[in-house]
């Protein structure tokens, strides 16, 4: 019987079968990419907001602590977005005729709430409590950045669930003591720097991390990594 394919048909079918192999996992490597990007996760961007709100200025310029607008950070899974009356009690007396405070100050009139842009906004699958992490020792900038230097706050990291975990196979790797949870200048303890606490000094991370570990009493990584830890 006559040959109906020339030979050559071998090698282009070889050729088409792992070209599309390869062309599927370039689609899939591209997939990850772009979910892992700032253009999906917003990290490193400013989002508006109603109000040209600077935590560069209000942290770092005027020395306002973190808690005196997230006033339920500290025992709340909410840090809680400060009433319009929060940022009234200075601007009733400072720049108030400022055009760019308008929105402000017709909201303390009229009563209706400003509308924020929420910057890091976890999806309602995932369960996540801010008073946890911080009465274990996890600073604000930890997960935030460096919010004093922020003009206008953006998404620190990607919030995946693989950047979560990474602190959580690990958590000594992040813990400071509770007094240093909300200063932004905190610097782990080095051997020119060490830190003091219950009257030890510790000079490297690692063996500041452990104790406290033991001290704010954490769960073991077997618990702090199971699925429901963090999906309820």
């Amino acid at each position: 019987m006559a040959q109906i394919f020339h030979p050559s048909t071998n090698t282009i079918s070889r050729a088409t079968i792992f070209g599309a192999v390869f062309i599927i996992a370039f689609g899939f490597w591209m997939a990850l990419k772009i979910e892992r990007s700032p253009f999906v996760t917003y990290a490193g961007v400013a989002r508006p907001q109603p109000v040209p709100f600077s935590h560069k200025h209000h942290v770092s310029g005027l020395g306002i602590d973190c808690r005196y607008c997230h006033t339920s950070v500290e025992n709340s899974r909410f840090a809680g977005i400060p009433p319009t009356k929060t940022c009234m009690n200075c601007h009733a007396q400072i720049w108030t005729k400022a055009p760019m405070l308008e929105p402000v100050r017709e909201s303390y009139r009229t009563g209706k709430s400003l509308v924020w842009t929420r910057v890091n906004d976890l999806p309602d699958f995932v369960y996540f409590d801010h008073s946890i992490h911080i009465n274990k020792g996890v600073g604000c900038n930890t997960c935030h950045g460096p919010v004093d230097k922020m003009p206008f706050m953006y998404n620190y990291a990607s919030l995946h669930m693989e950047w979560c975990l990474d602190c959580h196979r690990a958590p000594e790797k992040n813990l400071r003591p509770r007094d240093q949870v909300f200063n932004m200048r905190y610097q782990p303890p080095t051997p020119d720097s060490p830190v003091g606490i219950d009257g030890r000094m510790f000079f490297d991370q690692q063996s500041l991390g452990l104790y406290l570990v033991s001290k704010y009493k954490l769960r073991t990584v077997t618990d702090i990594t199971s699925c429901s830890t963090c999906h309820r």
